[in-house]
């Protein structure tokens, strides 16, 4: 359904993605992982058509260039970026409803009602002004209104991010019930999750993929990925907290 090739994304001087050759097929979730600066966001700027960019993007078939980011919408392919970006005078139920502009034309998919039922806690917050949400309901908020677009890719930008424990479990939870049902690109720092999550990732460094492979064979090869994005296997943090502990 997602086709990149040779992408390119520069600010002024910087090249931030060099290169990159990526794709995304009906049915799988594929992660890009990497650290700060690797050019994670960028890429996904440049799918929704945020930012200019070298080389090509097809979304089903369409050429990304020929459509402005509000025709990228409604043919489906919907962003949501890091940040969340709640509307803060509207209440969840109103944040909701502004995501229904973007499904013309397409009616299978997720009602609102199916939001409440992924993310319950947003249940008792339905009149809440966004400005009063926590971080996390903002992200369920997020998620949910890109799913009332009846998306036909998803496109999630940190979706853990500055959350507690508890709350990524009950986020990556309706993103496995949503990915039954919707293809993803997902972009996430959290690389056990990701790498849990999805059925294929690619780690990106210094704005190039330098690895890439399905999700099991990666999490085989933990401490090679863990080498690219210098950090210490997850087994190995695991042990040095329970050490902690236990002093």
């Amino acid at each position: 359904m997602l086709e990149i090739r040779q992408l390119d994304v520069s600010y002024g001087p910087v090249l931030a993605v060099r290169g990159i050759d990526l794709g995304v097929t009906s049915g799988e979730v594929v992660a890009l992982i990497g650290p700060n600066g690797a050019g994670k966001t960028s890429t996904l700027r440049a799918i929704s058509g945020l930012v200019p960019y070298g080389g090509t993007i097809a979304f089903d078939g369409h050429d990304c260039r020929t459509r402005n980011i509000e025709g990228l919408a409604r043919l489906g392919l919907i962003h949501v970026p890091e940040g969340r970006h709640v509307f803060p005078t509207l209440d969840v139920h109103e944040n909701l409803q502004l995501g229904t502009t973007a499904a013309t034309g397409r009616s299978e998919g997720f009602t609102i009602d199916d939001v409440y039922d992924l993310f319950t806690p947003l249940q008792d917050l339905r009149h809440r002004d966004g400005w009063a949400l926590s971080g996390g309901e903002q992200q369920m908020v997020a998620i949910g209104r890109a799913l009332v677009a009846k998306p036909r890719m998803l496109l999630l930008d940190e979706p853990s991010l500055g959350l507690s424990p508890k709350l990524v479990s009950v986020v990556y939870g309706a993103l496995a019930q949503v990915s039954e049902r919707i293809p993803m690109l997902l972009v996430e720092q959290n690389t056990v999750m990701a790498l849990r999550h999805c059925s294929r990732a690619a780690v990106m460094v210094g704005g190039r993929i330098v690895l890439e492979g399905a999700a099991d064979e990666l999490a085989d090869r933990e401490a090679l990925v863990a080498s690219y994005l210098g950090e210490e296997p997850a087994l190995e943090r695991e042990e040095e907290a329970s050490i902690g502990v236990d002093d």
